[in-house]
C-alpha cells in the first residue's frame, strides 16, 4: 500500500485563487477532487487497487460506523451530495408543497431527463422517470398488447417481481410463460444465449433478458439474445435493475426495446429513484400503467403519470450523476470487480468454500455469492453478523444457494479482509 503522505504529497498544492473559488466545497469533497486530479493519467485498472485513492472516495459517503454492510445490491447508501441534495429539496417543498414541487422542483424533470439520457446514450424522448426497476419493467409488462396463445420468454432466475407480473397476465389473459431454467455461473455465451434462442418459436412475442442476475451477479449476453430475437420480430425486454452506472454500457448497444432500472443501487440516488426506456417506435404501442390522455399517446411522459410524489427525491438523482461523472465510469467499474476479485481470491482455496461468480469482468463485476459445504446460506448470514457486524443477504432461489456480497465504492479492503476471516472461519468450523 502507498504511504498516505506521498500520495498528499503527488496531489500538489491548490492555488490560492482555487482555494477561493473552493471556500464553501466541504474538506471530503476538495480532497476528492484534487485525488482526481492528480490521478487524471492513471489507467483505472491500475488505480483500482491505490487505496489511497479511494480512501478519499470513501470519505463522500456518511456510513454506518458500527457494522459493515456488503448488502449494496439490495440499496445502496448515497454519497453525501445526494443526501444533501435531497434534505435541502424537502425543506423547500415543505414550505409551500404546491407551489414548490410544481412550479419550482419540478422545472427540473426536463433537465434531469437529459442528463440521464445523456448518461445512457439514447434521446431524452425515450427516458421515462420512475420510482424503481420494477415499476419501470411492469409499466412494459402489462403495456404490451398481448393476447391468448401468445408465448413471452423468460428464466427461473429472473427476479420475482417481474415473474409474479407475467404470471398475473397469464392467469388473466391466458398468454404462455416459456421458461429458461440457467446453469450458473457460466462463461459460456455460446450456452446462456442457446438456452433462450431454443425457447423461441413463431408465437413468441417478448424475450425479458435480465441484464445481470441480481442472485448471483452473472452477466448475461444481451445483445447475441437481442440480436436474434429481432430476427423473429421479438420485443427485447431488459431487467437492467444492477447494470445501470455499475459497469460501462449505453442502452442502444443492446439492441432492446424496453429497459427499466433502479437508481439507488449503482448510480448512488435517493432511495425510490428508476428510470423505464421505451424505443421511440414502441412508445404509441405500449399502455401506460397508470391512464394517460390521448393526446399523449406516442409522448414518454404518458408513462410519468403516477399522481403526488416526491419530487425533492427525484430532483436530487442530478447530484448522484455528478458524482458518478466526478469519479468516471471506468474508474469505478474497475474498482468494483476489483472489490469483488479481492475477496474472492483469498477465500477461493479454502476448504469447503465455493464461489459461485465469475472472476472475469465480461461474465461479473461487483456482486459475488459464496456458499459452505454443508450449511445453510442462513447460516453463514448470521455467522458473519453475529460474530464480525457485517450485513449481508442469505439466497435461496431456484438452483441458485449461498450468501451475496455486495461491496461498494465505500467499501475499503479492510472491511473486506474482515470478511474473508469470518468466512473462513466458518468454514473451519
Amino acid at each position: 500500500m502507498k504511504d498516505r503522505r506521498s500520495f498528499i504529497q503527488k496531489m500538489g498544492v491548490l492555488s490560492a485563487a482555487a482555494l477561493t473559488a473552493n471556500i464553501l466545497q466541504p474538506a471530503w469533497s476538495r480532497d476528492l477532487q484534487a485525488a482526481i486530479e492528480s490521478s487524471e493519467l492513471v489507467a483505472p485498472s491500475e488505480l483500482a487497487s491505490d487505496e489511497d485513492f479511494w480512501h478519499y472516495v470513501q470519505q463522500s459517503y456518511n456510513i454506518a460506523p458500527n457494522f459493515i454492510n456488503l448488502n449494496n445490491g439490495g440499496v445502496s447508501p448515497a454519497p453525501k451530495s445526494v443526501a444533501d441534495a435531497m434534505k435541502t429539496n424537502y425543506d423547500i417543498s415543505n414550505q409551500a408543497p404546491s407551489y414548490f414541487m410544481w412550479r419550482i422542483l419540478d422545472a427540473g424533470r426536463e433537465p434531469l431527463r437529459s442528463n440521464l439520457a445523456e448518461l445512457a446514450g439514447c434521446d431524452a424522448e425515450e427516458i421515462a422517470l420512475h420510482r424503481n426497476a420494477s415499476e419501470a419493467l411492469e409499466t412494459v409488462i402489462f403495456g404490451i398488447e398481448l393476447k391468448a396463445g401468445d408465448e413471452v420468454v423468460l428464466t427461473k432466475q429472473d427476479y420475482p417481481n417481474m415473474i409474479g407480473a407475467w404470471q398475473q397476465r397469464e392467469r388473466r389473459e391466458g398468454i404462455k410463460l416459456v421458461w429458461v431454467n440457467l446453469e450458473l455461473p457460466s462463461e459460456d455465451e455460446t450456452y446462456l444465449v442457446k438456452k433462450y434462442t431454443d425457447a423461441f418459436t413463431a408465437k413468441t412475442k417478448v424475450v425479458q433478458i435480465t441484464h445481470m442476475i441480481n442472485w448471483i451477479g452473472q452477466k448475461m449476453p444481451v445483445r447475441k439474445i437481442a440480436d436474434e430475437a429481432k430476427k423473429k420480430n421479438i420485443d427485447v425486454l431488459v431487467d437492467g435493475a444492477h447494470t445501470f452506472a455499475h459497469f460501462e454500457f449505453l442502452i442502444p448497444d443492446l439492441n432492446c426495446d424496453y429497459f427499466g432500472t433502479s437508481l439507488h443501487k449503482w448510480l448512488g440516488a435517493p432511495i425510490g429513484t428508476g428510470f423505464l426506456f421505451v424505443r421511440k417506435d414502441k412508445i404509441k404501442s405500449t399502455w401506460p400503467l397508470f391512464g394517460a390522455g390521448d393526446k399523449e399517446e406516442d409522448n414518454i411522459r404518458k408513462f410519468e403519470h403516477l399522481g403526488t410524489r416526491p419530487f425533492y427525491i427525484e430532483e436530487a438523482i442530478d447530484k448522484a450523476i455528478d458524482f458518478h461523472d466526478m469519479v468516471g465510469s471506468k474508474r469505478k467499474e474497475e474498482r468494483l470487480l476489483y472489490l469483488k476479485n479481492y475477496w474472492m481470491n483469498k477465500v477461493k482455496d479454502v476448504p469447503k468454500v465455493n464461489l459461485h461468480t465469475s472472476f472475469k469482468k465480461e461474465f461479473g463485476c461487483a456482486i459475488g455469492l459464496v456458499s459452505v459445504d454443508g450449511k445453510e446460506p442462513s447460516a453463514l448470514d448470521s455467522f458473519l453478523w453475529s460474530k464480525y457486524k457485517i450485513h449481508t443477504v442469505g439466497i435461496v432461489w431456484e438452483n441458485i444457494k449461498g450468501v451475496r456480497i455486495t461491496p461498494n465504492l465505500y467499501t475499503s479492503t479492510k472491511n473486506l479482509d474482515r470478511l474473508v476471516e469470518g468466512i473462513t472461519t466458518f468454514a473451519r468450523g
